[in-house]
């Protein structure tokens, strides 16, 4: 990182930093970041631990911390942001919808939408909804050209897919053609020796369910899986809203370097303490 104003706080590689992350983001050169993944307060939520916005005025409070983030981002970069949705007055409101139509007039590509579905949700009873057993991830970027590392996810085959396989027919080796029209097809034959494959769109990962010091943390795995996709070894990730650190956390561990930002001393100070013994000894970073 470079061209650090001298009024800056302390904004460095591999730092976290008390402050106005709209204010402090200005202390980063143009098209110095290559990953912002963050979580940020969402509408009407958890006023009493940090500030939040209004539902109906939420576009307006963030957009000027995403115009920042797009200044800041490279062109191959990615912006991850995870946020979920409320309910007012017995129904679901729609801000993160509105949210992420006013992204794309900002000039954001929406690229995609991850579902974090949780395998332990807060239990809770509603006249006339359910628990809340996922969360939205939507997957921003200035250009089509990012940087994209899928076989870094790979998993392990399923059994039933290995079955499917292992005695292939005569059609299998002909191409199948979606009938919708959408170009997309596949062949059989292909996948006869498979052992992984590439995971989709919908995440399963547990919520975090010990106490961390934060009112709202997600769990490490979930900015490691984004970390691995849309960056290398040595590039720079960004989290304007840290909480207890564990976007940091996941990057140091991946040999990223990272800045976090948060506007609660106890929050800078938690992520500090938890990054403290997070090994990264053959990065060389």
């Amino acid at each position: 990182m470079s061209d650090i104003n001298d009024s800056c706080k302390g904004v460095t590689n591999n730092s976290i930093v008390e402050g106005d992350s709209l204010e402090l983001m200005r202390c980063l050169p143009d098209e110095s970041i290559d990953l912002i993944i963050t979580s940020p307060p969402y509408a009407d939520r958890r006023k009493n631990t940090y500030d939040g916005a209004p539902a109906d005025g939420y576009s307006d409070w963030f957009l000027p911390f995403s115009a920042e983030m797009n200044r800041v981002l490279k062109p191959s970069g990615s912006f991850v942001l995870n946020i979920g949705d409320i309910a007012v007055n017995g129904e679901k409101h729609p801000y993160v919808y509105k949210l992420v139509l006013d992204l794309k007039e900002q000039g954001w590509k929406w690229i995609d939408t991850y579902i974090w579905t949780k395998s332990n949700p807060y239990p809770g009873k509603w006249r006339n909804r359910f628990k809340n057993g996922f969360e939205y991830i939507y997957h921003f970027a200035k250009t089509r050209d990012i940087t994209w590392n899928p076989d870094s996810v790979r998993e392990p085959a399923k059994e039933s897919t290995k079955k499917r396989v292992e005695k292939l027919y005569k059609n299998d080796r002909d191409r199948r053609t979606s009938a919708t029209g959408s170009g997309f097809g596949v062949t059989m034959e292909h996948f006869k020796d498979i052992k992984t494959s590439l995971p989709s769109n919908v995440l399963h990962m547990a919520n975090v369910a010990t106490n961390t010091g934060h009112s709202a943390p997600f769990p490490e795995k979930l900015p490691d899986f984004f970390i691995k996709v849309f960056s290398n070894e040595g590039d720079l990730v960004l989290d304007p809203f840290v909480g207890s650190g564990t976007t940091a956390v996941a990057a140091k561990k991946n040999c990223r370097n990272f800045v976090g930002m948060d506007k609660e001393g106890k929050f800078v100070e938690l992520s500090r303490s938890n990054l403290d013994g997070v090994e990264n000894v053959n990065c060389g970073i």
